[in-house]
């Protein structure tokens, strides 16, 4: 598997993704998370949707935690057709109780703790830290990336933004 270095640090530190990166243009590839139930969830399961794939390293950290929240904010106004995906390594346990507590029910949170696929085929896994890189995806309704921002320093927010505005005009038609 490709490692890249020099993309991602954590507190100034550098770290290693595992996997090619995705870019503008590139074809999502499908996966298979857990949700909240372990039940397995593709991106198959939402065909026909615009997605914001929101990773994440662990939504018990502060800055994932508003991050989430910011999005499940947002979500109310998207409409239907679009689905806010929350990747993370947390246990969908772990994930279920912080949905709970933060009430949190507009975006879905995943778990890529079993196998790292995801992190892998999206090019945001962190060798070091078995974690996901801190990125945002969004991919049309014929599953092809049209926006797309990994963040350069994991303990930094994205630009909420930008992204919400690549879904919104993607949404629009």
């Amino acid at each position: 598997m490709k490692e890249r270095t020099g993309l991602v640090t954590f507190q100034g530190m550098p770290l290693t993704l595992v996997g090619d990166g995705l870019g503008v243009g590139d074809k999502a590839p499908d996966f298979s998370l857990l949700d909240n139930d372990l039940g397995a969830v593709g991106l198959s399961s939402f065909k026909g949707k615009v997605c914001i794939l929101v990773t994440v390293p662990s939504l018990d950290t502060a800055v994932c935690d508003v991050e989430a929240r910011r999005f499940n904010e947002a979500a109310a106004g998207l409409g239907p057709d679009v689905a806010v995906l929350v990747v993370s390594m947390d246990l969908p346990f772990a994930q279920k109780r912080w949905c709970g507590a933060a009430g949190v029910e507009r975006v879905q949170t995943l778990s890529d703790h079993r196998d790292a696929s995801f992190g892998q085929a999206y090019g945001v896994l962190v060798k070091e830290l078995r974690l996901l890189a801190r990125a945002v995806f969004v991919v049309d309704r014929e599953g092809v990336i049209r926006y797309e921002q990994l963040v350069g320093e994991i303990a930094s927010e994205p630009d909420y933004e930008a992204a919400l505005d690549a879904a919104k005009k993607l949404a629009a038609g």
